[in-house]
């Protein structure tokens, strides 16, 4: 599937927009990309990651932050809405008034769907690598009991852990923080879902 653009802009026109806009757009290279409402599946693996990673990290310093949270990748001027970014360290931000563009995240998460893992694997992990403060990067099926983890080890280097199966977790190095599957999928029915559950255009 190729793409279609809605809109040719500049960074500051996007920015214009998107923060009056009522639907989340990424930004790329001048080319602006709506992103429509999720499955009912992705709905509830976000949930529960957000509500085990926050149980551990709270108390600790540590923001994490669901999809509404804008992200830009400072190399590459890639603007997106990871599901769930955490940050722990000093939250830095394009614009210190508005604090609604994060450029530092710790750990970034992916809900992979049919419509998006192309992206999320390939172009869109291409632009992440480039955070230097980025440490992992984890990427949850929805049809399926599988997490995967790349944790940076040097710079260019990435290092892939899998786990499968309800009675597995992955750790998160990174935040000292557990996942488990079973956690992950709480609730979540495997029944096959229509592919128009997608939530994004995305620039392949």
């Amino acid at each position: 599937m190729t793409a279609q653009p809605t809109l040719y802009l500049t960074e500051t026109e996007y920015l214009e927009r998107e923060r009056v806009s009522i639907i989340k757009h990424e930004y790329y290279a001048g080319e602006v990309f709506a992103m429509s409402g999720a499955s009912e599946s992705h709905n509830l693996i976000a949930s529960n990651v957000n509500a085990s990673l926050y149980t551990q990290l709270r108390g600790r310093g540590c923001r994490i932050y669901p999809s509404d949270m804008r992200v830009k990748v400072m190399k590459t001027g890639l603007f997106t809405y990871p599901d769930i970014t955490i940050v722990c360290a000093k939250p830095e931000f394009t614009d210190v008034t508005k604090r609604d563009t994060l450029i530092n995240p710790t750990v970034i998460i992916e809900i992979l769907s049919p419509s998006t893992e192309r992206y999320d694997r390939g172009i869109k992990f291409q632009n992440y690598r480039t955070i230097e403060t980025l440490k992992e990067y984890i990427l949850i099926a929805q049809d399926k009991l599988h997490i995967e983890q790349y944790a940076r080890h040097e710079m260019h280097k990435w290092l892939l852990t899998e786990a499968v199966g309800l009675d597995s977790s992955i750790v998160l190095d990174a935040i000292q923080c557990i996942l488990s599957l079973a956690d992950t999928y709480e609730l979540v029915d495997f029944t096959p879902e229509s592919p128009s559950d997608d939530r994004l255009n995305p620039p392949l």
